[in-house]
């Protein structure tokens, strides 16, 4: 079942729902440990649960007093200074969220023995104008190749591979004063908006630490933490090791980055030329073992396998796990992808860029902390629903645990919101939409032919 309303008679079932939330979790709790507090009037706990809900309804506050639907006891200068709010800690606060929904729900359901990983990774945040945007400015798109205008909404997340919960972001402003657009206020650097401003202004591979450390406070522990190329060199690596973390991360193909091999030190390339490569279906290229950094050095393992992309090309990981296999590894890895279907739903069915037109800084990060705690509320929903293990103690113990998202569900997933969004925008019929999906997966090469049917494939 979808907790969506599709129309006005199911608007109570989704306040039932996040009223099941909040309370379940402690939200208004939370919301204080953050000094997410008021000193009289509306509370901030009514605030942030009209806020939260508001997406599901349809329309926006401006829209519902526009047409006389608004029916709150507060008014949007209210709704807006708890926006604004300078003391509000919006990091920690879905950072302890996060914590309480794994520890206390999520926990129970994962077997032991199953891999639980941090996932790090940015997007772009995009405004329009970044003129009168407090630290609005040109942020490099690693999608596009290019500058754009906005933040990078660099992201923590916790995964067991069947539901990943977001636990913290920064909204990372550009670290040099020359590609800052808006306006940069003056504040206490000891006050809690002077440490937000501070950490906007940092550096990516710092931030990401922060963020790391905030959910290890917070009681959040992982086994793996996965990036990709972006975020991966020898001194990152180390420091996330020494945290007690492995790494297992995508390598850039940089000449400057060297690992000891050997006794020599080589970058990727001149590994991947000097060892002769796997033939026939093997899952991967090359494995070597090599040694990270230079000052203090970490063993480490790193599997090249070939780019499905372009089969002329190839990727390369490495992992500070030395005991994991080959095939694990890679396998660890998939989960990441988790966070690219995140971002996807946070800005195409959470609104995430375009609901707030805020110029605060401060209240552009409590909005991301609230579509945040949306897309929490959701991914509990979902495993709730699909889970037969949270239905009580006789399904917990006679029902399989569920497993991790396979390459072949995402791309099921994929495709099916293709195939409908094709059908609502073009208005193709059942006929024309079968044929233009026999064509389509007619040109795919043969393993996405088989991904996308593998009912098939074992038949």
């Amino acid at each position: 079942m979808s907790i969506l309303p599709q129309n006005h008679s199911e608007e109570n079932a989704l306040l039932d729902c996040v009223q099941k939330f909040f309370t379940k979790h402690h939200v208004g709790k939370l919301l204080k440990q953050c000094n997410g507090t008021k000193e009289k009037g509306v509370s901030s706990i009514s605030l942030l649960k009209y806020k939260l809900g508001n997406i599901f309804t349809g329309r926006s506050m401006y829209m519902q007093q526009r047409t006389g639907s608004f029916k709150e006891d507060f008014s949007k200068n209210t709704f807006y200074r708890f926006l604004n709010s300078t003391k509000t800690n919006w990091l920690r606060f879905t950072t302890l969220l996060a914590s309480d929904t794994v520890n206390n729900d999520i926990r129970d359901l994962t077997d032991d023995s199953r891999k639980i990983v941090f996932i790090i990774d940015d997007s772009l945040f995009n405004r329009t104008s970044c003129k009168k945007t407090e630290l609005g400015s040109k942020v490099f798109d690693h999608t596009g190749m290019k500058f754009r205008k906005g933040f990078r909404m660099l992201t923590l997340s916790w995964s067991d591979g069947n539901t990943l919960i977001p636990v913290n972001s920064c909204l990372l402003a550009s670290s040099k004063e020359s590609n800052i657009i808006g306006p940069v206020k003056a504040f206490d650097k000891r006050t809690l908006a002077g440490k937000r401003c501070k950490l906007a202004q940092t550096k990516a591979p710092e931030a990401m630490l922060t963020l790391l450390d905030t959910a290890v406070s917070a009681g959040l522990s992982a086994e793996y933490v996965l990036f990709d190329s972006w975020f991966s060199n020898p001194a990152q690596i180390i420091d996330i090791k020494s945290r007690g973390m492995d790494v297992i991360a995508m390598i850039k193909k940089s000449s400057r980055i060297k690992y000891a091999y050997g006794e020599e030190q080589l970058n990727i390339k001149e590994i991947y030329s000097r060892n002769k490569k796997r033939r026939g279906r093997s899952k991967y290229l090359i494995s070597v073992d090599v040694m990270v950094g230079k000052e203090n050095p970490i063993p480490a393992k790193i599997v090249c396998v070939r780019n499905k992309a372009n089969r002329k090309d190839w990727l390369a990981f490495v992992c500070t796990d030395t005991t994991l296999s080959e095939e694990e590894i890679i396998r660890i890895y998939g989960k990441r992808w988790q966070i690219e279907v995140f971002f996807k739903t946070c800005k195409s069915m959470l609104n995430l860029i375009g609901e707030c037109h805020s110029l605060s800084y401060d209240a552009l990060t409590a909005h991301v902390a609230i579509v945040f705690t949306r897309y929490m509320l959701l991914a509990m929903e979902q495993r709730q629903n699909e889970d037969q293990r949270t239905l009580g103690e006789l399904f917990f113990f006679l029902v399989d645990e569920m497993a991790d998202i396979t390459f072949c569900r995402s791309l099921s997933i994929l495709m099916d919101a293709l195939m409908a969004s094709l059908q609502e925008i073009l208005k193709l019929s059942d006929e024309q939409l079968a044929d233009f999906t026999a064509d389509f997966e007619a040109r795919l090469p043969e393993y996405l032919r088989k991904a996308l049917h593998p009912d098939v494939v074992a038949a």
